[in-house]
């Protein structure tokens, strides 16, 4: 039985076990500093705090400090962390990943070095060769995955990318069961730009549905028209960074844009904003109440690689002015950009 380390006990990590158990691996699970609670959850057989989910009793819990163990003798490790901890974790993990045969990544987003901005991917080839790492090859998971549901068992469908395409065919064949469906790709820069740009968009898309929410009449046009322009520009930067544009319109593309649309703490601060709060207002708020709006730094991220580019995204450039600009109507530049006429 092949051994899997997920290090990273929050809800993608320890949703992932799910389907990695029932596809036949012997799973392990590392927690951080900060997933204690969780993991004394997790080994009493209580539900998950997050995903309202038990763990399977199969998975094998490590803490902190039993980073070695943990990775022992394991052929696939997975990082699934939040993506400003992922260099850390990596850091830590690198003298043990010797002999693992390849290395996955849930995380997602962009990285900035002091003179540019890059996929997260290639930030952790450089870090590691800077490090003196041997690190294996990468396989990029990403896709529609709502973590509640992965770790319940409902059907989900999800994209292993690598560069090496035998490599993710072998590995999507390993992990699929019949509630995980795993397409492989080769096209990992297109994914990784998909997985970093989703929660920029959402915000705007989460607007159209707090305007609907504030007087009750349906803005159904508008979200239609701002969901073709947010994969439009998906598109045309996974095109611009040498990755496929048809990437746009998969499920990393769409199908994620999709999800998080619907059930993301981005898509939630766009609603707010769609109903009349001051997005700077709004921002402070949820952010008072612990929760981390992914499309706000993504989106000042997003913004210099745009420029870095030369592209020309407008209803990216909107969501960026809104959140750190000085923007007097949100509402009606967004609905402007999406319509394609003057605000």
């Amino acid at each position: 039985m092949a051994v899997i380390t997920v290090l990273g006990a929050g809800a993608m990590g320890s949703a992932l076990t799910r389907p990695l158990v029932e596809a036949g691996w012997q799973v392990r699970l590392w927690g951080s500093i900060y997933d204690d609670a969780i993991l004394d959850a997790i080994d009493a057989g209580q539900a998950h705090p997050t995903l309202k989910e038990t763990i399977s009793p199969a998975v094998t819990t490590f803490r902190a400090g039993q980073l070695a163990q943990a990775v022992n003798q394991a052929q696939v490790v997975v990082i699934s962390v939040a993506s400003g901890a992922v260099v850390s974790v990596l850091e830590q993990v690198g003298p043990y990943l010797d002999g693992v045969e390849s290395l996955w990544l849930t995380s997602k987003g962009f990285w900035q070095t002091k003179t540019e901005v890059e996929l997260l991917p290639e930030a952790i080839k450089q870090i590691a060769k800077t490090k003196g790492i041997n690190l294996p090859p990468l396989v990029a998971i990403a896709g529609p995955v709502k973590a509640s549901e992965c770790a319940s068992a409902k059907p989900t469908a999800t994209v292993f990318a690598c560069r090496d395409y035998e490599l993710a065919k072998r590995y999507a064949k390993t992990v699929t069961t019949p509630n995980y469906s795993v397409t492989p790709s080769q096209d990992e820069i297109g994914v990784e730009v998909c997985a970093a740009l989703k929660n920029i968009y959402a915000i705007a898309l989460g607007i159209a549905d707090g305007m609907s929410a504030a007087d009750e009449q349906p803005r159904d046009n508008l979200r239609a028209a701002i969901f073709v322009q947010a994969v439009t520009e998906m598109a045309s930067l996974c095109h611009a960074l040498g990755g496929d544009l048809q990437t746009a319109y998969g499920l990393a593309g769409m199908g994620d844009l999709q999800l998080t649309s619907t059930a993301g703490r981005s898509r939630l601060y766009g609603h707010a904003v769609g109903a009349g709060q001051n997005p700077r207002q709004a921002l402070e708020q949820m952010q008072s109440q612990g929760l981390t709006i992914e499309g706000s730094p993504a989106a000042l991220i997003a913004h210099q690689l745009v420029q870095q580019l030369g592209l020309n995204a407008p209803l990216l450039e909107a969501v960026y002015q809104m959140l750190h600009g000085h923007v007097d109507d949100a509402r009606a530049l967004i609905c402007a950009v999406a319509l394609g006429v003057d605000a």
